[in-house]
């Protein structure tokens, strides 16, 4: 039997080199740096993660403060890591029983961005301590809310009119004067146009997550009903006069009236097929077979063009001032309202919106 060296002398470590033992001591070395980089893999990030940081608080404190005097409101206590801002925004509806939770503004830093209610309280924390700053936004409305008052009013008023009060017209005046087509015209595309709103307002739109405060709705719902009122009185009135060119002039434009709606609800379809629950989009829609669809290769917001088309055919449909004043209004408000979407959309979909208009081709 061959007596085993000791692999420790320097005369050991010559041979190993001269008789090709240097093959076991790579296979060995080899071993062990496999060794170490599967315990340097495994360790993964040196620096550990916001997620890893708080796996071991059980529960957050929020400090409530108010914004403009920086005075502590109160304390939200034992608020679970996986809890999210509208659970600490109920906690602080409980503490303090006049502020419930959707007229609540809470911010991160002052003068910063109001939080979403879906933000997690995990993302906000570096400490076991969370600072927030408090607004009071107000009485606020849901928006579904919002847009069925809205439209609700129009869609009455108008009928209202319609009929004839005898508080409103002249009840001899009216039996005496023929009603002309136009204005039975005039009344099926008005009250055609809001109940779409209403329906799409219940089963198509999907609104983000928030409120809007009552005075907007106000403002909304003055502007509306105020000109509907204007506009149905013209237009039912027993000394209507028809619009200049007759019966082409009628047909045409509530042909184009009709198309206008069409291809509006047909948006608002798309539109709302790539909206996930929250109301935010998640891609920009492309147009499909349906020809309506074709106007999103020109502009990004062709459910502003469409509603503009609809006032303005209605305006020549009935030949009335009040129409075309709130027509006019209309196509600015919508304007600025598409550029605003515009600017939003080149920030997220730039590759696909960079070559459109905002609601008119060359124009905006």
């Amino acid at each position: 039997m061959l007596k085993r060296q000791n692999p420790s002398t320097p005369e050991h470590s010559k041979d190993l080199a001269a008789d090709g033992g240097a093959l076991s001591m790579s296979h060995n070395d080899s071993r062990s740096f496999f060794n170490l980089s599967q315990l340097v893999l495994s360790a993964g990030q040196i620096k550990p993660s916001p997620a890893l940081k708080h796996s071991k608080i059980t529960y957050f404190e929020v400090e409530i403060v108010d914004m403009q005097s920086k005075k502590q409101i109160c304390i939200v206590d034992k608020v679970p890591p996986a809890s999210t801002l509208l659970d600490v925004k109920h906690k602080f509806h409980k503490a303090c029983p006049q502020w419930y939770p959707s007229r609540v503004g809470l911010q991160l830093e002052r003068n910063g961005p109001f939080l979403k209610d879906s933000v997690s309280i995990q993302s906000l924390a570096v400490s076991s301590i969370i600072t927030l700053y408090f607004t009071d936004l107000g009485q606020q409305v849901g928006w579904t809310t919002f847009f069925l008052t809205e439209y609700t009013g129009p869609l009455l008023i108008y009928l209202l009119f319609y009929i004839r009060l005898s508080t409103i017209y002249d009840q001899v005046e009216s039996r005496k004067n023929f009603r002309h087509p136009v204005v039975h015209l005039a009344c099926f595309c008005h009250c055609l146009h809001y109940i779409r709103h209403l329906l799409e307002t219940l089963f198509v739109h999907k609104f983000s997550e928030g409120h809007t405060p009552l005075k907007n709705m106000i403002k909304g719902c003055a502007f509306y009903w105020g000109f509907t009122s204007w506009i149905a009185y013209y237009i039912n009135h027993p000394r209507y006069t028809p619009p200049s060119f007759g019966h082409k002039q009628v047909s045409y434009a509530a042909l184009a009236f009709l198309m206008c709606e069409a291809g509006n609800h047909f948006i608002n379809v798309a539109l709302a097929h790539q909206t996930n629950s929250e109301g935010n989009r998640t891609c920009f829609p492309s147009p499909t077979y349906n020809p309506f669809t074709w106007l999103f290769l020109l502009v990004s917001c062709p459910n502003y063009t469409y509603e503009a088309g609809s006032w303005i055919s209605f305006t020549v449909m009935t030949q009335t001032l009040p129409v075309g004043i709130f027509a006019f209004l209309m196509v600015i408000q919508m304007s600025l309202w598409a550029q605003k979407k515009h600017k939003l959309y080149l920030k997220r979909f730039y590759p696909e919106v960079r070559r459109k208009a905002a609601m008119i081709p060359i124009i905006f």
